[in-house]
């Protein structure tokens, strides 16, 4: 749910500023807003406070550059040096810092280099034969592709340099190089005659342009042999710096953001020439400890408590308040923007919802048991303190987002697990195979015998096994139509009880055009699922309108009543809103998904394991080796390449289908985000703004 707010404003004496904000960093509670509709003086500060921002921001820039270099995470925490010494403290890690990022930056470039160019120029120097050294001669090298041919270069020299030139190639992996040799003074003729042939000079980059041929392939040789070792010294160095100088570093950047922080407010705070004034949001829950904080100022500090106004404020900051089970999905809500102040928050329907969709897409026990140790090895990390570096994506996952991650994940996959029983899936029908499950014909009849469906008889076929399968998605011939129902319920749920949330939400804001929206389209869209269900799909139209014996019928007419009157109230606002209801019974289809997706996913796992047994039954014991290899190899790749899709669909289904109706996607609130200290409130007297 949104945690209520409370609007305050606070008035102070202007000489008191820092103190008092600096009280409000220590409760970290107060989230403040610019004043932008005072008569007193508001924006960018001047004279000697201007001095003192530009002066803790050049530090700060200083310190986060260094820490940056570093590439160290936030290390445990340390004493904070006297305020006086921090530019100190942060030169003496900074010029270290700099020339060691300056190596390892020209290192690095010198490696790409001989990566990229290492085996042409060692080529190009043996074709020289040292002529690349001469005073009088002068060499051009290039680079051929497969597709070139030298026999253009050669007519377009003679053409230009008539018996005046060399050229010489050596294959190089898939290319060739090669190499003009002339007179110093003609080099620009040959260059001339590369251009004819649609080729061009080989540069090397960097400190290589203009080095001698033979120069290069001595250097590039030296970076191939000791490069490496050269590299992990000097991110040895890296890391012995970053465990000198990182606490401090932290420490004098937590404190300098600490009085950016201070400058940031003043900026956004109304100002008269003795007095100052500050306004934002508190949660109610935290109000007394706002109240507490500033009594102790006593009267040097007034400040009023005010309700806010969530119709017309859409500054009101939003903070999620969520329970134990709902609040780690609040990782997936971070996906979105924040709901507007005042309506629905979606998080628990998602918690909810989100594992138990993409339980029915996976449905296997075997896949379920690995997200299960994937769910663990994160949490493990977390319980580490440690965080997951995916530097390869330019990301770092912190412990706390592993800890929610690894609850989603796990939820994620005993959903999969309950409903790979309901299918008897394990890793596709290998379970079935080993007769664990097995198909009960009685049984099935007896369960899904009210939706008109029959398991096929066949003469002959026994089944036997230890659980039958109650939900035999794999059983296309007979089953399909039952899944894909069972899928379409869901999205009838979703779709009404979105725009049952609309009418909610416009009753209570006293929107009328917003109510009345809501009202049509819920109406409509539950005349369109009556319609569907009545008519058999539309197999039978005509007992659909005509049936009034049947209460589906009567419900049909009430709901396309509600959308004609809903409309005729909001026509001049919506007129294209017939459309949008077709649009909403495409979005109850849509929830077909989680049916075909699901599908899908389960034939290829059927696949992978068929395939593998087919090994085992034709071959013999050398079979069940090789299709077991053969069978996991199949499993990951059809995973790895289907696991993103079976995430995003349910989430799609949640963000679109289910939640543009409620008129999430429309409206926001910023997050809350209080000013709050980063440097402990203890040593801020080491380090305090004068």
């Amino acid at each position: 749910m949104i945690n209520p707010m409370q609007q305050v404003v606070i008035a102070l004496r202007r000489r008191d500023s820092e103190t008092v904000i600096a009280a409000l960093q220590d409760v970290g509670v107060l989230h403040l807003r610019p004043i932008t509709d005072s008569p007193l003086t508001a924006g960018a500060v001047a004279g000697d406070d201007a001095q003192s921002r530009r002066e803790d921001e050049r530090l700060l820039a200083r310190a986060e550059s260094t820490i940056a270099e570093l590439g160290a995470y936030r290390p445990g925490p340390a004493t904070l040096p006297a305020a006086a010494d921090w530019a100190e403290v942060i030169e003496r890690a900074a010029q270290p810092v700099s020339v060691l990022a300056r190596q390892r930056q020209e290192l690095q470039a010198d490696l790409d280099a001989e990566s990229t160019y290492g085996d042409a120029v060692r080529a190009l120097a043996g074709l020289t034969g040292g002529l690349d050294r001469s005073r009088r001669l002068s060499v051009v090298p290039f680079l051929l592709q497969p597709t070139d041919t030298p026999g253009e270069l050669e007519a377009a020299l003679a053409a230009t340099l008539p018996e005046r030139h060399a050229l010489a190639t050596q294959s190089v992996g898939q290319n060739r190089v090669g190499v003009i040799a002339t007179m110093r003074g003609e080099r620009d003729a040959a260059r001339a005659a590369l251009s004819k042939a649609r080729l061009g000079e080989l540069r090397l980059p960097g400190r290589f342009d203009g080095m001698a041929l033979s120069d290069a392939a001595a250097q590039m040789q030296e970076i191939q042999r000791g490069g490496e070792a050269r590299q992990r010294e000097l991110n040895a160095q890296r890391d012995r710096l970053a465990q000198e100088h990182g606490p401090q570093l932290y420490a004098v950047r937590d404190a300098l953001k600490d009085r950016v922080a201070i400058h940031d407010v003043r900026a956004i705070s109304a100002r008269g020439k003795y007095s100052m004034a500050l306004a934002g949001y508190v949660p109610a829950e935290r109000l007394d400890a706002l109240r507490r904080s500033l009594a102790t100022f006593g009267d040097a500090v007034t400040f009023e408590v005010h309700p806010v106004d969530e119709h017309h404020d859409d500054r009101i900051p939003v903070q999620l308040k969520n329970n134990g089970y709902v609040r780690p999905f609040q990782t997936v809500m971070g996906l979105m923007s924040p709901p507007r102040y005042g309506t629905f928050d979606p998080t628990w329907v998602i918690a909810l919802f989100f594992p138990l969709f993409f339980g029915i897409i996976i449905a296997d026990i075997g896949y379920g048991l690995l997200f299960a140790l994937f769910g663990l090895w994160l949490g493990g990390k977390a319980r580490r303190n440690e965080g997951w570096d995916l530097s390869f994506f330019g990301a770092y996952v912190p412990p706390a987002t592993l800890r929610d991650l690894s609850f989603v994940t796990l939820v994620m996959a005993a959903w999969s697990i309950v409903w790979g029983v309901l299918t008897g899936e394990f890793f596709g029908t290998l379970l079935e195979h080993l007769h664990v499950f097995y198909i009960n014909p009685e049984l099935l009849n007896n369960l899904w015998s009210w939706t008109g469906i029959r398991y096929p008889e066949e003469e002959g076929v026994k089944h036997y096994g230890l659980i039958p399968i109650l939900f035999p998605r794999l059983e296309t011939g007979y089953f399909s139509n039952v899944a894909l129902v069972f899928a379409l319920l869901f999205g009838i749920l979703q779709v009404l009880w979105g725009w049952a949330i609309r009418i909610q939400q416009g009753i209570r804001h006293r929107d009328s055009v917003h109510t009345w929206e809501g009202i049509a389209l819920f109406g409509g869209v539950f005349a369109l699922i009556m319609l569907a269900f009545t008519s058999r799909a539309g197999k039978d139209i005509g007992a659909a309108f005509s049936n009034f014996s049947d209460p589906r019928v009567l419900l049909m007419y009430a709901g396309f009543a509600a959308f004609l009157i809903g409309y005729l109230r909001i026509i001049s606002k919506y007129p294209m809103l017939p459309i949008e209801l077709l649009s909403q019974g495409g979005a109850v289809m849509s929830y077909a998904r989680i049916f075909a997706v699901g599908l899908v996913s389960a034939i290829l796992a059927k696949l992978c394991t068929d395939l593998g047994w087919s090994l085992y039954e034709n071959i013999g014991v050398i079979g069940i080796l090789l299709g077991v290899l053969l069978g996991a190899a199949l499993h990951f790749f059809v995973l790895a390449l289907t696991l993103i899709g079976h995430i995003v669909q349910p989430l799609r289904l949640h963000m679109v289908e289910f939640l543009n109706p409620t008129g999430f996607n429309n409206e926001t609130s910023p997050v809350y985000n209080p000013l709050r200290r980063l440097s402990p409130a203890a040593q801020n007297g080491s380090g305090s703004a004068k």
